[in-house]
């Protein structure tokens, strides 16, 4: 089935561009972008089971966004009465022209940034989905997840708690200028399972979970990952540590992604080459990796949770090429910034709701396939780690340094994998030693869309990231 695009949205369609017509002739380019996105998310657990009706996405409301020599202004509102336009345009023109006022006057450097394309053009995408979460049955879904629960903790006595989450988002969003209409509709839905255990006096978590532009039917998939999630636990409960220093490892695709993210996320966002943060703005043209390292990023490069059809400017989705062979040949580009560094938008222009501004972000980070099975590349290492699940990571954009935390890694010695588990493991290093040292690549990939990205303290949106198992250098700790 296709997701239905929003009635209340194509209703306001009419309305709104009488308000792009009321203000144009007071500025030079104005847009309005218009949001109308539902869902929910749900917990159970031992302890409780929540509800809410509620996600990091569910919003309505417009933004406006004016341009005038060469200044931007926006003001964002949120869903009322559009009968009254002319009024509703005043108001608004008196509120966007003290804001452009206030930076004449007081002398404040601005960049002097031309109006963006706003060449015709004209999108409609309802995309497929198995099932819509505004129409899904809530208690038979917090049943199943409950049953989940249940499930994992009658595996082992260690086992005190497992926490089944879902979330799943019907978005809708409708982007006008005076010669732009376009307007879509998906479902994405996130789930995950966390399993805690105690043994010994500490307490150790396991985690995995599901993601896909599908609707909350993918509860199923969750179920498969009980037994292997809480073996995870037990292992780690028993785990030993890592002795620090320079290993062979391999990463499994989750830790791949969060690599991608990472080294080449936040690195090559390009609105920090405009405030000159990020190194990445020296080494365009240059190698920053082996030649087995190829990276896509872009709504379009793979389906998850971050991909779309439009993002928040308008600008069609993309499927970028990072790196090619070893070679950074460009970041990723909202519109202004596009304009201020002289090159295109990639499609990567993304707010965290309507009340928000754009910021260059991630969609789908991934690393490309290679050739290579998981099974020689464990036959290749003599002393190192297979390095699997998670926890968390983070990157400096403007010195290249990388930190990532597995939830595990598992011991490789003479070409075999011995048993021993070491937990939790740290995996730090500078990106381009890191990249340059990849010499193995296998010829699957998967993609993970379960969290979301930060962009400073604040600015959160849905990312995905993944690619193919690597064989590679790195400092563990």
């Amino acid at each position: 089935m296709k997701a239905p695009f929003s009635s209340w949205l194509a209703g306001q369609a009419e309305p709104v561009k009488d308000l792009i017509a009321a203000l144009s002739s007071h500025y030079d380019y104005v847009s309005v972008l218009a949001t109308d996105s539902c869902g929910f998310n749900m917990v159970a657990s031992q302890k409780n089971r929540m509800m809410e009706r509620k996600t990091l996405t569910s919003e309505r409301g417009m933004v406006v966004r004016v341009h005038r020599d060469g200044l931007y202004s926006e003001y964002s509102f949120n869903a009322g009465d559009m009968t009254d336009v002319g009024a509703i345009a005043a108001k608004m023109r008196g509120i966007l022209d003290k804001q452009l006022a206030v930076l004449a006057a007081t002398g404040t450097e601005v960049y002097d940034t031309d109006k963006p394309d706003d060449s015709p053009l004209q999108i409609f995408s309802e995309m497929e989905t198995d099932s819509l979460p505004e129409d899904y049955d809530i208690n038979a879904l917090m049943r199943e997840l409950q049953s989940y629960s249940d499930r994992a903790v009658a595996i082992d006595e260690r086992i005190v708690e497992c926490r089944c989450r879902l979330s799943s988002n019907h978005i809708n969003k409708m982007f006008i200028t005076s010669n732009r209409d376009e307007r879509q509709s998906y479902v994405f839905t996130e789930a995950s399972i966390a399993v805690f255990g105690t043994a010994d006096g500490h307490t150790e978590l396991a985690f995995d979970g599901v993601s896909d532009r599908n609707g909350p039917a993918i509860s199923g998939k969750l179920g498969d990952l009980i037994e292997k999630t809480a073996a995870n636990l037990l292992e780690t409960l028993t785990a030993g540590r890592v002795t620090p220093g320079e290993y062979d490892i391999i990463t499994t695709p989750e830790v791949t992604g969060l690599i991608a993210h990472e080294a080449f996320g936040h690195g090559v966002e390009m609105d920090m080459f405009v405030k000159k943060r990020a190194l990445g703005a020296d080494y365009i043209g240059k190698r920053v990796g082996s030649d087995l390292v190829t990276m896509h990023e872009g709504a379009l490069c793979v389906t998850d949770v971050a991909s779309y059809a439009f993002d928040d400017e308008g600008t069609p989705a993309g499927d970028v090429t990072e790196i090619d062979h070893g070679i950074l040949k460009t970041g990723i580009c909202d519109a202004l910034s596009a304009i201020r560094l002289g090159t295109r938008p990639t499609g990567n222009g993304k707010r965290q709701n309507f009340e928000h501004k754009v910021y260059t972000r991630m969609t789908n980070t991934m690393f490309d396939s290679g050739e290579d099975t998981l099974e020689d590349m464990i036959a290749s290492i003599e002393e190192g780690y297979l390095l699997e699940g998670m926890y968390s990571g983070m990157e400096d954009p403007k010195h290249w340094g990388i930190q990532c935390i597995t939830a595990r890694g598992r011991e490789i010695r003479n070409g075999k994998l011995t048993g021993r588990v070491v937990a939790p493991v740290i995996m730090t290093g500078y990106v381009p030693d890191l990249l340059g040292s990849i010499s193995m690549v296998s010829s699957d990939r998967y993609s993970f869309g379960n969290g979301s990205c930060g962009k400073g303290h604040k600015e959160w949106v849905k990312v995905s990231d993944g690619g193919p198992y690597l064989k590679a250098r790195a400092r563990l700790g």
